[in-house]
């Protein structure tokens, strides 16, 4: 197969974040692409793996769990952080050698039909996706139509374009009750950062939200019903590799068929990131406690 170009990379710009290594334990391999000799783990298996992602938190967890399953059963793994188009035409072109990262129906629609037929689909590793308006427990509404002037008829936003965003002022459009409120666009951080100065001091907020995310693991919120389906339904993150996984390297493209987690389990691993911990450390301590899992993704493989 082949390997990821530099010049290519280059030309992605601020796209492309570079290469990490997903495990903890490859002291020798410090990001380089497995041109060297790789040390397998005892009884294990070797090869190099080159696993894409979009730079969201979800697919920062699956991805580094992921890779140090593959690392501990002796592979030389490689992580690298990509806009959306260019994963999903990475492992098209064989470039990377999968994702965990295909967020659908929905989100990756527009991917999925120009690659979809590139690629091969192992299915869902996590259901139950969503996203929506968010708010804090203690606030006294539960639909979007009981909105009126919470918050300073705000909803506070992410980044400009993207599809909760997009979703959100939708909303805006769609619902008589939200005629005079705004959409303000900022970034992830900024509106975890808003969100939890808000509980802190017990104020109105409301977010636009998805999960998984760490956020519902560290404050007590719910999402606002949606009677107009302004937010569609819920989606699954998908797992696609490319043609020829499986003849190339068959222990890993089991890993990748059999891994399935759920909604916990990912935002466990978020919220140790978000609270400080490096995502190889994060991953490698979920995977060292969650041993049935991993047993379950990597049974009968020596």
């Amino acid at each position: 197969m082949s390997k990821w170009s530099l010049k290519r990379a280059g030309l992605i710009g601020s796209l492309a974040l570079g290469l990490v290594v997903a495990g903890c334990g490859s002291d020798d391999s410090n990001g380089e692409n497995g041109d060297g000799d790789s040390d397998s783990a005892e009884g294990g298996v070797d090869g190099e793996i080159e696993l894409a992602y979009v730079e969201w938190d979800t697919e920062v967890a699956s991805t580094n769990v992921v890779g140090k399953v593959l690392e501990d059963l002796g592979y030389d793994v490689t992580v690298t952080a990509l806009d959306n188009a260019f994963m999903w035409e990475a492992v098209a072109n064989g470039e990377a050698d999968g994702m965990v990262a295909a967020w659908l129906p929905g989100t990756h629609a527009e991917q999925y039909e120009a690659y979809g037929d590139q690629v091969e689909q192992l299915g869902p590793n996590l259901e139950g996706a969503a996203i929506g308006l968010v708010v804090p427990e203690y606030m006294d509404v539960d639909s979007i139509e009981d909105l009126t002037d919470e918050a300073g008829q705000t909803i506070t936003g992410i980044e400009a374009g993207a599809g909760v965003v997009n979703a959100a002022e939708n909303a805006v459009e769609e619902y008589d009750n939200l005629e005079d409120w705004d959409v303000q666009t900022s970034s992830s951080g900024a509106m975890a950062t808003e969100l939890g100065g808000a509980i802190d001091s017990e104020d109105e907020i409301v977010v636009t939200g998805w999960s998984p995310h760490w956020k519902f693991q560290a404050y007590d919120l719910k999402y606002l019903e949606d009677p107009d389906g302004v937010f569609g339904e819920a989606e699954t993150i998908e797992t696609m590799v490319r043609e020829g996984l499986e003849e190339d390297a068959p222990e890993a493209y089991q890993v990748l068929d059999n891994f399935y987690w759920e909604t916990d389990d990912m935002e466990e691993v978020m919220l140790a990131i978000n609270e400080g911990a490096s995502p190889e450390d994060a991953a490698a301590d979920w995977v060292e406690a969650n041993q049935d899992k991993v047993d379950e993704w990597t049974e009968g493989i020596e």
